[in-house]
């Protein structure tokens, strides 16, 4: 990995180098094993001299704060995720052998996020060079890099946790979003739902309570819910969503079924509680009868990712479309429908988000042979630095 000049140019060789070494340290999700790409984020940022902080929010599940020091100033927050999701087939080479093929970077995670998280550390690198010359900053640049993004959001839950609000004028998330300037985004959850009733014999279901027969119900008030909120649409996020995920239950074919099983994902709108939904949830089987006459529900939420919306006069967005157009690139604003830390970062720190990285989410995050454009990171990792100068310089 080559070493930056000293001076305030973008270092591709090292953005490309960076970008690879996070690649080839895999750090799949389900299976909690983000130490080995943190501690490549982490060399690098000691090598650039960067203040660092390392917390284990689980075993060999680390996050990291890099932080470029300036004045006593509100600083500027950029925020990324070490997990991937599994590599699966498809392939046409091993997912975790970075290759540069035709100006892109091939690899799992070179997108959804890794090469965000090396273009944030290459432009805190040109940051670092430009004070060195006298010209600091007014407060501190930092990268929030958290664990499990992709599952359950405990890294995130956790950075914010320990965090005081308000240090901040704004945070930058380096999530693929194609260089346009994301201002709202929709949240997620889980909501998993457990139906228990009584096993008979199938030559006499009046004997049983079917489990699945409730859990039909419960399905057709999910699936009315889903289609009455498409009636109302954000211009920018539409509107909230279920997805009833995963079915499993019963016991045999000839047996009534004693239980029943529902993983569904509810997409939130920036001002709704997951909390409130389940319990809406419960509300609506209960007023329905479903959990009666031998039938029992349980409804849990097990993951919540909030939703965000930040004003489209706000300085972050505002610099952060005029630093690209400075580059000769319409960074359009936009919502985002996907979820992301960034929600966490709005609801329990006050501080207003955006969502702006290289990368496209829809055409080569989650797929086989994943890449980003080794142009594209160029281009983030000028506009994050300028952003940083216009907005704390």
């Amino acid at each position: 990995m080559s070493s930056p000049e000293d001076d305030l140019t973008i270092d591709t060789e090292f953005l490309v180098d960076l970008t690879c070494a996070l690649v080839e340290a895999p750090s799949e999700n389900p299976g909690g094993t983000e130490g080995q790409a943190v501690a490549v984020l982490e060399n690098a940022c000691q090598a650039l001299g960067f203040d660092i902080e390392t917390i284990e929010v689980d075993d060999d599940r680390p996050n990291l704060v890099a932080t470029l020091p300036g004045g006593p100033g509100p600083g500027l927050m950029f925020l990324g995720h070490s997990d991937v999701v599994p590599a699966g087939g498809g392939w046409t080479g091993d997912p975790y052998i970075a290759r540069v093929v035709d100006g892109r970077i091939i690899g799992r995670g070179s997108a959804d996020m890794k090469g965000g998280l090396a273009a944030i550390v290459t432009s805190m690198a040109a940051l670092s060079r430009r004070a060195r010359t006298g010209r600091g900053l007014a407060g501190p640049v930092t990268l929030v890099c958290t664990v499990d993004e992709e599952e359950h959001g405990s890294g995130a839950r956790d950075f914010v946790s320990r965090s005081r609000p308000g240090s901040y004028l704004g945070c930058v998330v380096a999530e693929p979003t194609d260089l346009s300037t994301v201002i709202a985004c929709r949240g997620a959850s889980y909501i998993e739902i457990t139906v228990t009733g009584r096993a008979a014999h199938s030559g006499r279901p009046s004997d049983g309570r079917s489990a699945i027969n409730a859990a039909a119900r419960i399905i057709d008030l999910i699936v009315a819910d889903h289609d009455a909120m498409q009636q109302t649409l954000d211009p920018l996020l539409g509107a909230g969503t279920w997805n009833v995920g995963t079915i499993s239950g019963g016991q045999g074919i000839s047996i009534v079924a004693p239980i029943c099983e529902l993983g569904s994902d509810r997409r939130l709108m920036p001002e709704e509680n997951a909390g409130d939904i389940a319990q809406w949830l419960r509300d609506r089987i209960r007023a329905e009868g479903i959990d009666s006459d031998g039938i029992e529900v349980d409804v849990r939420l097990t993951m919540e990712m909030p939703g965000f919306a930040t004003p489209a006069d706000h300085r972050l967005p505002v610099t952060a479309v005029a630093a690209l157009a400075d580059l000769g690139v319409d960074s359009p604003i936009t919502g985002w429908t996907a979820a992301c830390d960034g929600g966490y970062i709005s609801r329990d720190l006050g501080i207003s988000p955006i969502v702006l990285g290289p990368g496209n989410i829809n055409e080569q995050a989650h797929k086989p042979d994943e890449s980003v454009a080794i142009d594209d990171l160029v281009t983030a990792a000028r506009a994050y630095a300028d952003m940083a100068i216009r907005l704390v310089g």
